[in-house]
C-alpha cells in the first residue's frame, strides 16, 4: 500500500477543510495518508482518517495544503529523498503549487491516481563555519533592523565582483527568482536554466546590477569586519548570523528536491497566471 505524508498549512484554519477531503481521497485510492503528531494535533476531529506516521516512514508522496512557505518547507525535509511534494495551494501566490484551493478535490484524486509530472528542482547550499543548509528559493543576507547600513563584498569563482553598502544580498535559484529576487529587482531564470541570480538589497550605489552566475561557480559573501552582523536566511527561515569579518559560500546544487505537477504546466502559463503578462 502507497503512502502519502501531509503537511499543511501553518495556520491551521486555513487548510483545514481539505483535510478530510484529503483523507477521503487518499482512502478511496487505497493510499495510507499519514501526519506526525503536530499535525494530527493542529486539524482535531477533523484529521480521521489520517494515521500517525510511523518513524523513519518513506512516503511515496508529499501532499502539501499550504502556500509556497509550506510547499518549500516540505521540499526542504524531503531533499535528497526523490519524494515528490504536490501542493494544493491555501497560501497567497501559490507559485508552486499544482492547484488552487477550488480545484483541491480533484488535484488530489489526481494526485493519488499517479497523474502527475515531476520535476527535479535544483537548490543553494550554503556553507557558514561548521554549519550548512539550503534553500530552494533563495539564500538572503540582511542588516538587522535598527542596525547600521551592512557592507557586503562578494566574489565569484574566487574572483571580486562587488563590494556595496546595502540592506543584505540575495542568492536565487530559478525557482526562487520570482519571490525575493524579483521584488529586489532581480532578473527572472526559467525553471530548467542552470545556473542562480545574485543581487542586493537596496545597495547605496548607482551601478550594482544584478549577475546570473553559472552554476559551477562558487559565490563567496564577506561582512566587512567594521559593521554589524548580518542575518542569514534560507527560504524566508532563520538559519543563523555572518559576523563582521567573516564569510560564507553559496554553491549551486542541481538536483535537490522534487515537485509534482499535474500535465501540461508550463512555467510561462504560471508567470502569466500569477503575476499577469510581463509586456502588453
Amino acid at each position: 500500500m502507497k503512502t502519502a505524508a501531509l503537511i499543511t498549512h501553518s495556520h491551521p484554519p486555513a487548510a483545514t477543510e481539505a483535510v478530510p477531503i484529503a483523507a477521503a481521497a487518499a482512502h478511496a485510492a487505497g493510499w495510507r495518508l499519514v501526519a506526525d503528531q503536530a499535525e494530527l494535533d493542529k486539524h482535531g476531529a477533523d484529521a480521521a482518517g489520517v494515521e500517525l506516521e510511523r518513524p523513519g516512514e518513506a512516503p511515496d508522496l508529499c501532499l502539501v495544503l499550504g502556500g509556497d512557505g509550506t510547499i518549500l518547507h516540505a521540499l526542504r525535509r524531503f531533499s535528497g529523498t526523490r519524494v515528490p511534494v504536490f501542493g494544493v495551494n491555501f497560501g497567497t501566490v501559490g507559485f508552486l503549487a499544482a492547484v488552487e484551493r477550488g480545484e483541491a478535490k480533484d488535484g488530489i484524486n489526481r494526485a493519488f491516481a499517479g497523474e502527475v509530472e515531476t520535476i527535479e528542482l535544483p537548490a543553494l547550499r550554503v556553507e557558514v563555519g561548521e554549519k550548512s543548509g539550503i534553500g530552494f528559493n533563495d539564500v538572503t543576507l540582511s542588516r538587522r533592523p535598527y542596525d547600521r547600513v551592512a557592507e557586503l563584498s562578494y566574489r565569484i569563482a574566487s574572483e571580486e565582483v562587488g563590494n556595496v553598502r546595502c540592506d543584505g544580498l540575495v542568492a536565487a535559484t530559478p525557482v526562487g527568482s520570482t519571490g525575493y529576487n524579483l521584488a529586489n529587482h532581480g532578473p527572472i531564470l526559467a525553471w530548467g536554466v542552470e545556473g542562480y541570480a545574485v543581487s542586493y538589497i537596496a545597495p547605496h550605489s548607482l551601478t550594482a546590477r544584478a549577475l546570473v552566475v553559472a552554476p559551477a561557480d562558487v559565490l563567496t559573501v564577506a561582512n566587512a569586519p567594521n559593521r554589524e552582523a548580518v542575518e542569514i536566511a534560507l527560504d524566508g527561515v532563520e538559519f543563523g548570523c555572518l559576523p563582521p569579518g567573516d564569510e560564507l559560500q553559496v554553491s549551486f546544487v542541481e538536483t535537490a528536491g522534487t515537485l509534482a505537477q499535474l500535465p501540461g504546466t508550463s512555467f510561462y502559463g504560471r508567470i502569466r497566471d500569477k503575476f499577469g503578462h510581463l509586456a502588453v
